[in-house]
């Protein structure tokens, strides 16, 4: 028996997934979420893959036992075909179990190079490059996407170029290069792509509470659900969705939220300048503090001194 790549739970609950963010979804974050679990799979954050990359070399950052048990897929971004598919085979080897096409990280810096959601200005670069992946390795090969580069013109062409490269899904973001992360995300395109293609959708953005992520799944038919940001708000979704399959009540406690912020804090290199690693623990706090109840305190969090990261979690405890 083949068992699906994006499995429902024994509550028919979809696969939840946690999103790749440059910047605050690094490795301590990974393993801050870890440790409260709730989610099937993450995605480490793109490796680049320069023109004039050394993969053995740069393919040593990732490691596939980063978060225990949880799978932890490589996402790959260049515009060098032969070196993406070499990038590939170099993560197979350290033990990455999918390799996800980057299509979609919208920086200045990346698509001046031809990467990223550049590759959407022309579908038949996408698919050169999402095939020789494909190609290059025995695992599933995936693309996260957004909409478009300036509009949605290529959008169809571009979901059926993926399809066509042999990727085992798609993860849309419904976002152009050029709507940044401007609101809303056009879930109707999630529910477009669904209807047009043959391979499985995840669907991605704007999912901040249980009702966005089941208001997804009712608009789209998507079928899994990848989080980011508002998994940085609310560290504790993946086991609310969960909860609401499962017909139970999620019971949040302080200890929980404390425990996130140990690991955190115990996952920071002694490397890192101690006011950075402030700033890095200030950072989290400031999305956390977006939620009901913390938000009133959200500038004193952010404008408070601290000469370490406990002192920090020490007087943001006042307010859990």
């Amino acid at each position: 028996m083949i068992l699906p790549l994006l499995p429902k739970d024994a509550n028919n609950c979809p696969y939840l997934q946690l999103a790749p963010m440059e910047g605050v979804g690094d490795v301590c974050f990974r393993k801050a979420m870890a440790s409260v679990g709730g989610f099937d799979e993450a995605v480490r954050e793109f490796l680049r893959v320069p023109t004039n990359a050394h993969v053995q070399s740069l393919s040593k950052i990732y490691c596939s036992e980063e978060l225990g048990s949880i799978p932890l897929a490589a996402q790959i971004m260049g515009s060098d075909a032969d070196l993406m598919a070499a990038m590939a085979q170099e993560l197979v080897r350290r033990g990455a179990p999918r390799i996800d096409v980057n299509c979609g990280c919208p920086s200045n810096t990346v698509t001046g190079k031809g990467a990223g959601s550049s590759l959407l200005k022309d579908p038949n670069t996408l698919h050169e490059i999402a095939k020789s992946v494909v190609n290059a390795v025995s695992i599933p090969v995936t693309v996260k996407m957004r909409s478009g580069y300036e509009d949605t013109s290529l959008f169809k062409e571009n979901l059926l170029a993926a399809q066509e490269s042999g990727a085992a899904y798609i993860t849309l973001h419904p976002r152009t290069k050029v709507d940044g992360y401007e609101p809303p995300a056009k879930w109707d395109l999630i529910a477009e792509a669904k209807s047009l293609l043959k391979i499985p959708v995840v669907g991605n953005g704007d999912i901040v509470t249980v009702d966005d992520a089941l208001n997804m799944l009712k608009m789209t038919n998507c079928d899994g659900l990848m989080i980011g940001r508002g998994s940085v708000i609310n560290p504790f979704i993946f086991h609310q969705i969960r909860a609401h399959f499962a017909k139970e009540d999620f019971v949040f406690t302080k200890e929980k939220l404390l425990r996130y912020f140990d690991v955190f804090l115990k996952s920071m290199s002694l490397e890192i300048p101690m006011k950075t690693r402030v700033n890095k623990l200030k950072q989290l706090m400031g999305f956390l503090f977006k939620n009901p109840g913390l938000l009133e305190h959200r500038q004193q969090i952010l404008t408070s001194k601290h000469e370490n990261p406990e002192s920090l979690l020490e007087y943001a405890k006042n307010f859990f």
